[in-house]
């Protein structure tokens, strides 16, 4: 892929610069990339009316063609161009509720939508962000925005500007910076077009919330992260392995003590057959691991008690863990309930078929 020059801009993220903004939205106007934040991860957008720059996300991600794009509006009122036909009932007071924020409808798609946006499906996946950049950056445009992560396919998804020029420079028109991601993990999405509202994607919002208002709400199969066999995806992160550092990743589920033992184990087989190890740990478990200084890097991503800031921590801790040159990486899990389901997905994903239980 020929080399081209990556525009950086440094923006506030509360106040971003109405100039700079426009410089951006012009850039996505015209068929280019710009990577933005949102609360949830940083995004490749590209104006999803415009099948070209659609086509250059799946090129430049390296991403299947069969993997759907999530549409960001900048406000609800642009969700009824973007459906066929009526906006359900449901959708209207989930959108009432929960957005601005870290919540994707999948609703019917109007027709006039490019497939490279669908994958094909009959179906679009919508989200209004709650970061003022990205709000601001797709009103500038004027157009609705298509947005995955900006990363390389099935690498950890970027929470910093940094993290996306790690993988991403000079491959995109520019890139917006207004920060670390707040969230870490991207968004929840719902499918709304059965008769039980389902959860395809765990993320920010959780299924105990939507459970509140919708009642009913069922988790589809592969939702937790574990292996599913699906012929064609309707959400990100359904299919593929993704969220994975360069190392390989097992994962240990379980009671966290016999966790952190077992994990002890493994990382001790590793030493003595060479490998640098590397530990993704908890506060409440990391002062078990008394391993050699040096070989061992242990990474701790928060506390238990805490799932939203390990979710805000994972895919930073992934990457440092990349940095630092470990040949295996040893992850612990956690309870999969609220926000912690998400980590779980997310993990899970990272791991592949490398999951242990103990």
């Amino acid at each position: 892929m020929k080399a081209i020059e990556t525009l950086y801009w440094s923006l506030d993220p509360v106040r971003p610069d109405p100039q700079v903004l426009a410089r951006a939205g012009k850039i996505l106007r015209r068929g280019g990339l710009v990577a933005f934040p949102t609360e949830t991860v940083y995004g490749l957008g590209a104006s999803a009316l415009d099948p070209r720059a659609v086509a250059r996300i799946f090129e430049v991600k390296g991403r299947p063609q069969d993997n759907p794009l999530i549409v960001h509006v900048a406000g609800p009122g642009e969700v009824a161009g973007l459906v066929e036909g009526e906006v359900p009932p449901q959708a209207s007071l989930l959108i009432k509720l929960f957005w601005p924020g870290p919540l994707t409808l999948v609703l019917p798609a109007a027709p006039h939508l490019p497939p490279q946006v669908t994958a094909g499906l009959p179906t679009v996946a919508l989200r209004m962000p709650a970061h003022p950049v990205a709000l601001g950056l797709i009103a500038a445009a004027g157009v609705p925005v298509a947005a995955p992560s900006a990363n390389l396919s099935g690498r950890p998804s970027p929470t910093t500007a940094q993290h996306v020029l790690e993988d991403l420079g000079g491959r995109i028109e520019a890139v917006l910076d207004a920060g670390p991601a707040a969230i870490g993990l991207e968004s929840t999405v719902l499918d709304l077009t059965g008769p039980v509202p389902l959860i395809l994607r765990p993320g920010g919002i959780t299924p105990e919330e939507l459970a509140e208002v919708l009642g009913e709400v069922r988790l589809a199969p592969g939702a937790g992260g574990e292996p599913c066999a699906l012929p064609r995806p309707r959400s990100p992160g359904m299919k593929y392995r993704h969220y994975a550092p360069r190392a390989p990743l097992l994962l240990v589920e379980g009671d966290p003590q016999r966790v952190a033992g077992r994990i002890a184990e493994l990382a001790r087989g590793y030493l003595a057959r060479g490998k640098a190890v590397g530990i993704l740990a908890y506060e409440e478990t990391a002062p078990l691991y008394r391993l050699p200084e040096g070989r061992v890097s242990l990474v701790v991503a928060g506390s238990r008690d805490n799932p939203r800031a390990v979710a805000a921590a994972l895919f930073g801790a992934l990457r440092r863990l990349d940095a630092l040159g470990v040949d295996v990486i040893l992850a612990e899990g956690m309870e999969p309930r609220g926000v912690g389901l998400a980590v779980m997905n997310r993990l899970r994903r990272a791991a592949g078929e490398n999951v242990e239980k103990v």
